[in-house]
């Protein structure tokens, strides 16, 4: 089956929030799954199928580039076929592109163990949980690029507090930036702010730069000119 990278990956249509949740049969693998979303005509795909490809593609990705610029290395992430405009492998995605240039800026880590843990951690973050948890996966990314960096554990001293110090400053750019949910927004605002967090934390100074959008015809509920990454906004500022 051909997948749609926006909206119901079955058909495009927009996908329909609600409360509670109901149990729904995935499109792809057929299991029954406990879900607050489906399209409109009623097709529903679960987290793993959504993302699997996706996962591998940014871990490929991240084992070839040589870039020291996290936002330039999530920009190349979120072009390749498999990551959907939307979507919980952008939880995934923000981890690896942040390991990946901290790795090529001198950071003392081992990349492929260091995405391995990534991947780990962040599969289990279950799509939607920026508007039903109030913590976007995004930004908890921050935080478990943090942890493994620091090898933190629940025990551990500073390296607890950096983390969570991450995950709560990504979010915070997050928030203060509004919704509605823009996987690619949220993604590109927690990795630059944990450019200056990596540098002011980690002592290792990863490049930086803010990329312009390319996305934006994907997505309904694009902000536009209201997104400091649209290009309107660039030709805002300039001017």
């Amino acid at each position: 089956m051909e997948k749609h990278s926006t909206g119901c990956l079955v058909c495009g249509q927009p996908l329909h929030y609600f409360d509670p949740p109901r149990e729904l049969a995935c499109e792809f693998c057929g299991e029954l799954f406990t879900s607050h979303a489906a399209c409109n005509a009623g097709h529903y795909v679960c987290d793993a199928c959504h993302a699997q490809q996706g996962f591998q593609s940014i871990t490929e990705y991240a084992l070839q580039t040589t870039s020291k610029n996290p936002a330039e290395i999530a920009i190349s992430m979120m072009k390749l076929p498999y990551i959907n405009m939307h979507g919980p492998e952008h939880h995934y995605l923000v981890p690896a592109a942040l390991l990946t240039a901290y790795h090529n800026a001198s950071g003392d880590i081992d990349l492929r163990r260091a995405l391995s843990s990534a991947l780990e951690r962040a599969k289990n973050l279950p799509g939607g949980i920026c508007g039903f948890w109030g913590g976007c996966g995004a930004g908890i990314g921050a935080g478990i690029f943090t942890s493994i960096v620091t090898s933190a554990t629940p025990l551990a001293g500073r390296e607890w507090q950096l983390s969570n110090l991450a995950t709560s400053g990504a979010l915070a750019s997050i928030a203060t930036h509004g919704g509605p949910r823009c996987c690619k927004r949220d993604a590109l605002l927690s990795i630059l702010y944990m450019v200056s967090f990596t540098k002011e934390h980690l002592n290792v100074q990863m490049e930086c730069s803010r990329p312009v959008c390319i996305f934006s015809h994907k997505n309904n509920e694009c902000k536009k000119e209201l997104c400091l990454f649209h290009p309107k906004y660039h030709e805002e500022e300039i001017k």
